[in-house]
């Protein structure tokens, strides 16, 4: 146990949510880091390769097969890359989220220390359902997306709350998650989406870093005006190098993630706390059991 474990159950304001996310992680860098690649580690490879053989098509054609552009890429390897791509992205989320959030529910539970064992068990038991669920945000963000932008941002909000809600709920079905989502945030979705919002923009501008490798090569690919490079052809910017540093920075950016994963179970408790009291319930219970034991 740590000497001042964080105590995640109680209010905290934008501010706060935002130290308090940089400093668990700091705090508990070498284990959280440990758990992610130990259990993300096959999903994370595979995700590797994807992400290389899709850009490595790109050495073939930049073109989007659907506008009919004869590119010489066979249209079944292109379709199977990017499903590929896509299931690994989901398994690899999917494992992340509930590898973190069930550090901190164990981080929790033995006040700042992590049992790596309860780690590995809530992961495994819990995969079936944050995969319903993370098909299910999928399907409602993207069906408000299409009946316009409003309502997808704002079905955005509580759903990034309900892999916090499933795991740290009392075995809520994956229905229950959803639908307990929208009551948490319900009278405090402006507050919930600005919090949301300012750290999203922290992770993207914190990933932008491991872009610039990137952005420089293609800027200096450019700006050698090469016979090969063409700005009217995007294509002619990707080869082996172009890979790496893409591959690179998707995996930085898929992994930053982590800090938003963190910071949405802030959020999550200090929404329960406004609403239910829990932690301070809690609190008042403890102290009633140490005066029965003196």
């Amino acid at each position: 146990m740590t000497k001042n474990p964080i105590i995640f159950q109680r209010q905290r304001d934008l501010g706060e949510i935002i130290t308090d996310t940089f400093k668990f992680i700091r705090e508990n860098f070498r284990i959280l880091g440990k758990l992610i690649f130990r259990i993300t580690a096959p999903v994370f490879i595979i995700l590797l390769f994807a992400i290389a053989y899709y850009s490595y098509l790109g050495l073939d054609s930049f073109n989007n097969p659907f506008f009919g552009i004869s590119t010489g890429v066979n249209l079944d390897m292109y379709f199977i890359s990017i499903f590929i791509l896509v299931t690994s992205l989901l398994a690899f989320y999917i494992l992340l989220y509930s590898t973190i959030l069930h550090l901190i529910g164990s981080y929790i539970r033995n006040e700042g220390r992590i049992n790596e064992n309860e780690v590995y068990s809530g992961v495994k038991s819990d995969f079936g359902s944050m995969l319903g669920l993370f098909l299910l945000i999928g399907l409602m963000t993207g069906a408000g997306l299409l009946l316009c932008i409003l309502p997808g941002v704002y079905l955005w909000v509580p759903l990034s709350l309900t892999p916090a809600i499933l795991v740290m709920g009392k075995g809520d079905s994956v229905i229950d998650t959803i639908s307990n989502s929208f009551t948490l945030v319900k009278d405090n979705w402006w507050v919930t989406f600005w919090s949301l919002f300012v750290i999203t923009l922290l992770v993207y501008i914190i990933g932008l870093v491991f872009q610039l490798p990137l952005i420089f090569y293609v800027f200096i690919k450019a700006l050698m005006g090469s016979q090969e490079v063409s700005v009217a052809d995007p294509a002619s910017f990707v080869d082996w190098v172009y890979i790496v540093f893409n591959v690179i920075a998707s995996l930085a950016q898929y992994l930053l993630t982590s800090i938003l994963v963190v910071a949405s179970a802030f959020i999550y408790f200090d929404l329960d706390e406004k609403k239910y009291s829990t932690g301070s319930f809690k609190t008042i219970s403890n102290l009633g059991a140490s005066e029965k034991d003196q």
